[in-house]
């Protein structure tokens, strides 16, 4: 029988893209040198970046490393996979983020060596006053003038923008066109994926001088070019239990995000051990305790429950998002 290990904590690769900012250095405990810090992946196997278990007995591992030992703690679903089916991180946008694409399942596993598509979930944490995001086009497009648009560095004129707020949800499909604007800060959930096709960058330069470059012919291949209707927030409703209160922010068909508001000095038991779970705090502090450790989860960090974990109490005051397949 294989032994049960306690929830893990969890530290991000960092990325240290042009458009990042300080706030996660700042606020949010992400602290190593990397400056300016754009993202970090707090739950990662991708080869561009795993995240390094941060406590517990697998101390100093790799996650992908820890997961091609012990595929059994991603569960039954995913434990052929060897590896996360999903990436969570942090997004701090100082400046605009280039306007892009993602391809869907099919397309990058034809194109791009078998790997997965890229659809994405938002959680905005904080954003400035008049942030916003670019979703989707204003109106349909023929692909002969989106070609010509692309050429042209034209995208800017047909792209459509909304404003963004702290605790808005967004779901971003492959084939979505998008842009985080600056001033937001955010949690993305996504597939377990780093590709990305810029349609157009600001005509940015990278360190080295160069010109970042663009993906005009693959961002060709897999742009939705229909109208896309501006995301409007849902009703979403608060169910309260004693000492917490939780929200379904979105159920897609990779992952499941929803939003806990604990307030609690009161441990709570987890119950649920059948498949593993993330928990992201973005705000306050959470105390989990299993068998005689205590961990001390303040915002900006995250928690890796593995499926089969020892059973767990957590208590504090704090807001996260957890994440499960």
């Amino acid at each position: 029988m294989t032994s049960q290990i306690n929830p893990f904590i969890l530290k991000g690769a960092y990325k240290d893209y042009l458009w990042g900012g300080t706030r996660l250095i700042e606020s949010y405990h992400k602290t190593d040198g990397c400056h300016p810090l754009a993202e970090s992946w707090e739950a990662s196997t991708h080869p561009d970046g795993s995240s390094i278990v941060d406590s517990g007995i697998y101390k100093g591992y790799k996650l992908d490393q820890l997961l091609l030992e012990r595929p059994e703690l991603l569960g039954k679903k995913y434990q052929s996979l060897k590896q996360l089916p999903i990436l969570i991180k942090w997004i701090d946008a100082k400046a605009d983020l280039s306007v892009q694409v993602h391809p869907d399942d099919d397309y990058a596993y034809t194109y791009e060596h078998g790997q997965n598509g890229k659809s994405e979930l938002w959680y905005v944490v904080d954003a400035d006053d008049n942030c916003q995001l670019i979703y989707g086009l204003a109106h349909d497009i023929t692909k002969a003038q989106f070609s010509a648009v692309l050429h042209n560095n034209k995208i800017m004129n047909y792209v459509s923008r909304v404003a963004v707020h702290p605790n808005d949800v967004f779901y971003i499909p492959a084939g979505t066109i998008h842009a985080i604007g600056k001033g937001a800060l955010i949690i993305e959930i996504q597939e377990n994926s780093n590709l990305t096709y810029r349609l157009y960058d600001y005509n940015r330069r990278d360190k080295d001088g160069k010109l970042r470059e663009l993906h005009l012919d693959k961002a060709y291949d897999v742009s939705n070019l229909n109208h896309s209707d501006l995301p409007k927030q849902p009703l979403r409703k608060l169910n309260y239990r004693q000492g917490y209160a939780s929200e379904l922010l979105r159920r897609t068909p990779y992952f499941q995000v929803d939003r806990i508001l604990l307030n609690t000095q009161t441990p709570l038991q987890n119950i649920n051990n059948v498949s593993f779970t993330v928990f992201t705090v973005f705000e306050g502090s959470l105390t989990v305790v299993c068998d005689d450790e205590t961990l001390q989860l303040d915002q900006g960090m995250s928690l890796f429950i593995p499926a089969q974990s020892k059973p767990f109490t957590f208590s504090g005051q704090c807001k996260f998002l957890s994440v499960k397949c």
